[in-house]
């Protein structure tokens, strides 16, 4: 893929997010308003302080709550996203703002060097970014802003601009990410999997050397509690792998960290069957898609499946074993549509049990067992509830014809979304907010789920994957 090719058509003129009707509620007419505030004229930042420039699975979560605002700007929001992709496939999970000071966010772009360092893997010549990645939302956010406004999403050829872009992403995953040679996609930073600080990283993180604290600066305290935040130990680590990685000209092999997550994977097989949505839309064969689908499932159960401790499990494969933390990332795999009903149901019981507590102790999901040893409500992924993962399993409760809880889970969404005005994450018992307001993914899953409606299953997330089975 050229890298300088297929660039992202710039809208003409300002797109207008959301002119509200009079029977618009309060809630929607926030949510909307928070995403306007984040709009750059291209894309929409997670948080104006904290993370003032583009990110990947962020974008994807926001285009899917902004098509209910404006399909031309959730689809303008994908483009621009994936106009810097690499040339070997890889979708970066930052894109750089120039126009943003250097000091504004660590890692900057003067750290991932993505021009110079990332050369030989195809980085952009005339964007910065980073030289990792996020989960693969992005096949999913694609088919959703289409089923959005068909009309305008065919008449912009917006479906067959970006297929070829995110056909090249899952092979980059598929061929260059199959570390632990199962068949399934491994990342290489904690940061990749997006739920960074998660306890599940800590037995593989402690065979990294952290980088010397004077050798980076944290922006990410200057707008959050340090209790809030990774301890020092754990970013020098976080420093230290990414360093290692640009090092190598951002070339996938063995390294400190590799480890199978079935978040990752889930998400991967949820835009596969995506893409053979997209596929079919385009007139192109879409029968292969499915079969990897189906193989990627297949391969999450037999590698990452832990009846024991009745989910999922990430798998270190440096040290070829299971990690056996319990983290929200293992309920995950509930959005898979065929996976087998026995896990179903188990993976609902532990959702709703002392570990998680969901319907008991807390309305949303925690991110880390409740009863686990590393478990703190408020620090960074080590145990508070975010929004996007609520979102996530709303969804796989709705497929596997759990309504009564997925119910039960929207509203507990919607309300705390509002009541902490759209915190980045919250306390799972208190539902005290956490991290940054007025962030882009909590408003944007907001806008969601108040468009809809339970009874329905209008917004497509059931049907690209071959309908609700309950």
């Amino acid at each position: 893929m050229d890298s300088t090719a297929q660039r992202a058509p710039r809208p003409t003129g300002r797109t207008v997010a959301y002119d509200p009707s009079s029977t618009a509620s309060p809630l929607h007419v926030r949510a909307a308003a928070v995403l306007e505030a984040g709009w750059t004229g291209t894309s929409t930042v997670p948080s104006r302080g904290l993370y003032p420039h583009q990110w990947s699975w962020d974008s994807a979560f926001i285009a899917i709550g902004l098509r209910h605002l404006s399909p031309l700007r959730a689809q303008t929001e994908l483009e621009t996203l994936l106009a810097a992709q690499w040339a070997d496939g890889r979708i970066p999970h930052i894109v750089f703002n120039p126009s943003v000071p250097l000091d504004a966010y660590f890692p900057s772009p003067d750290f991932w060097r993505s021009s110079t360092a990332g050369r030989a893997a195809g980085a952009p010549r005339t964007v910065q970014t980073s030289g990792i990645v996020q989960p693969p939302v992005h096949a999913l956010a694609a088919w959703l802003v289409h089923l959005a406004d068909p009309g305008l999403s065919r008449a912009r050829g917006f479906l067959t601009r970006v297929y070829p872009r995110l056909a090249a992403w899952h092979r980059y995953l598929l061929h260059r990410r199959d570390l632990g040679g199962g068949g399934l996609v491994s990342v290489v930073h904690p940061w990749e999997q997006g739920m960074d600080n998660s306890p599940c990283w800590d037995r593989p993180l402690s065979r990294v050397t952290p980088a010397p604290a004077r050798s980076f600066r944290r922006a990410d305290l200057a707008h959050g509690s340090p209790e809030d935040r990774p301890t020092d130990l754990d970013y020098g680590r976080y420093v230290r792998l990414a360093s290692d990685y640009r090092d190598r000209g951002y070339g996938d092999g063995p390294g400190d960290f590799a480890v199978e997550d079935p978040a990752f994977n889930a998400l991967l097989i949820a835009s596969e069957y995506a893409l053979a949505r997209i596929a079919h839309e385009l007139g192109a064969a879409a029968s292969a898609r499915q079969d990897r689908a189906e193989r990627l499932t297949a391969a999450l159960v037999e590698r990452l499946w832990e009846p024991s401790a009745g989910m999922f499990l990430c798998r270190d494969v440096c040290a070829g074993e299971l990690i056996p933390e319990r983290g929200v990332s293992g309920l995950v795999p509930l959005l898979v549509p065929t996976l087998p009903r026995d896990l179903a149901a188990t993976l609902v019981r532990t959702l709703s049990g002392p570990h998680f507590g969901l319907g008991g102790t807390t309305r949303l999901v925690p991110s880390y067992d409740l009863r686990g040893e590393a478990f703190d409500p408020h620090r960074y992924w080590r145990g508070p509830a975010w929004f996007n993962t609520s979102w996530l399993l709303e969804r796989g409760l709705r497929l596997h014809g759990e309504r009564g809880r997925a119910d039960a889970l929207r509203k507990g969404i919607l309300h705390i979304a509002g009541a902490s005005d759209f915190a980045e994450y919250v306390d799972p018992y208190t539902a005290q907010a956490c991290g940054a307001t007025g962030f882009g993914w909590t408003a944007a899953l907001t806008l969601d789920l108040l468009h809809d409606r339970p009874a329905g299953d209008r917004n497509g997330v059931t049907a690209f994957m071959g309908g609700d089975r309950g």
